[in-house]
């Protein structure tokens, strides 16, 4: 199985990669996350890699983040997800905020993903409860929808999650509702 690919960046577009190692190309599916987080065309680049093999195919799934690969493999021992659905779940969120989704049972949250309906996403939840365990929370409280959509809204305004992340850790507990939240959150990235 290959486990990592380490090369040049020569291609990405809104699903893959292409990863130049010695000359051979080697083309990686990725998610949204991962996409973000890529350097540019020219530069160096290491990913984390999954090999999904079938009857037919050999796709290659790559990863900026450990947790990022450790959840897309998580997600497929779900009965009924397959590696492009797992993909696709790791790109409406990050990993935390998809703990915080499966921890706190909000299945409606991964209805979002195109495929995923009300009964894929109850069992996403039931089956990966036990095995990401309880998320502890954070000095700033546990991490909601409120946060969760708060985090979504400032990734579709352009900032990257890691900034995102950060504003949220600083907004004051008692600002409560996703709106006051995302305010208080555009007021901090904007100092």
């Amino acid at each position: 199985m290959i486990g990592r690919i380490a090369g040049t960046l020569i291609e990405q577009k809104d699903s893959f990669a292409v990863v130049d190692v010695s000359g051979v190309g080697y083309r990686l599916r990725i998610s949204a996350n991962t996409l973000m987080r890529l350097p540019k065309k020219g530069e160096a680049v290491i990913l984390l890699t999954h090999l999904a093999v079938r009857e037919d195919s050999l796709d290659l799934y790559g990863f900026i983040e450990p947790e990022e690969r450790t959840m897309f493999e998580l997600l497929l021992t779900v009965s009924g997800i397959g590696p492009k659905t797992a993909i696709a779940v790791l790109s409406i969120a990050d990993v935390e905020t998809l703990r915080s989704a499966v921890a706190e049972n909000q299945s409606a949250y991964l209805t979002k993903v195109a495929g995923v309906g009300k009964k894929l996403a109850d069992k996403i939840v039931l089956e990966l409860r036990d095995k990401i365990g309880v998320i502890e929370k954070e000095a700033g409280g546990s991490f909601g929808k409120d946060d969760a959509d708060v985090l979504e809204a400032l990734r579709s305004l352009g900032y990257q999650v890691k900034e995102a992340r950060e504003a949220l850790k600083e907004i004051p507990k008692e600002t409560t509702g996703a709106s006051e939240r995302l305010k208080v959150a555009l007021k901090i990235l904007g100092k």
